[in-house]
């Protein structure tokens, strides 16, 4: 089996990598493309990889086509594919909004697969949403998701309004989780501590208030309830969240990416 990454920019090649590992794929099975000299030449020096900056050279050997590039070159980069594809070959997309239809269209492809990852998939703990054309057979998923699998976990979701939701969830929401670190240090800077004892501070806590998280069945509110004693601390910082109505705040910020990435799919 050949996998071709079209688009080597961070998310391609953190899917390229995790891919380069998989017991899937041997050595040399990973082909990348990008029209970027200075990208290519940077390919070149990685052994496991074979670099192109033509679909014609690559396209026609490919099982598997990982689509990596921005949504609004989907257009040129699919009708420019369609000369060059089989039948059989499986397209894995990761483009915002890009949706399972206007990409049968342009590719002439059915065999389609539409996910939504995020951006600790460059550190293999990313989350990977996807939906599956009704061409794909059960074994063919089983394959994509083995190979999603690679940069972290994946989740199969049932309809294509799911991957948009997952957007505003997984897809942007490592950028709230750095939103409120940024506030946490900032209020850290300003009641006197060092920049760096800022930042242990702010991501120790994270990393163990997750770590709790991820070893019980408690949910959040029960782990609150946990820290807030009546009349702490703790209780006072929370009622000052609600209060300030930060929970819809927060709700209200993952349905505007929910929404634009349904903008987004009205575009193709």
């Amino acid at each position: 089996m050949k996998v071709l990454v079209i688009g080597a920019g961070n998310m391609g090649l953190t899917y390229a990598e995790g891919m380069s590992k998989s017991k899937l794929l041997k050595k040399k099975n990973i082909m990348v493309l990008d029209k970027s000299e200075e990208k290519l030449e940077a390919l070149h020096q990685i052994a496991h990889f074979d670099a192109f900056n033509e679909l014609k050279d690559c396209v026609p050997d490919a099982d598997i086509i990982f689509i990596a590039v921005k949504p609004y070159h989907a257009e040129s980069v699919f009708k420019a594919m369609k000369p060059y594809v089989q039948p059989q070959q499986i397209v894995v997309s990761i483009m915002a909004g890009v949706t399972i239809n206007s990409i049968k269209e342009l590719t002439g492809l059915t065999k389609i697969v539409r996910a939504m990852p995020n951006l600790p998939a460059q550190i293999g703990e990313g989350l990977t949403s996807y939906v599956i054309s009704p061409e794909i057979s059960r074994i063919e998923m089983l394959t994509v998701e083995s190979l999603l699998d690679t940069t972290g976990k994946s989740i199969r979701v049932s309809s294509e309004n799911f991957i948009d939701a997952s957007t505003g969830i997984s897809g942007s929401g490592p950028a709230y989780v750095f939103y409120f670190m940024q506030s946490m240090m900032e209020a850290a800077l300003q009641m006197g501590f060092s920049k760096n004892d800022s930042t242990v501070l702010v991501s120790q806590t994270f990393t163990g208030a997750v770590a709790l998280f991820n070893q019980s069945n408690l949910s959040p509110n029960s782990w609150m309830e946990k820290v807030a004693s009546k009349g702490g601390t703790t209780r006072a910082a929370l009622d000052s969240m609600q209060d300030n109505n930060v929970n819809e705040l927060i709700k209200e910020a993952a349905f505007a990416a929910f929404n634009r990435a349904v903008e987004l799919g009205k575009a193709y």
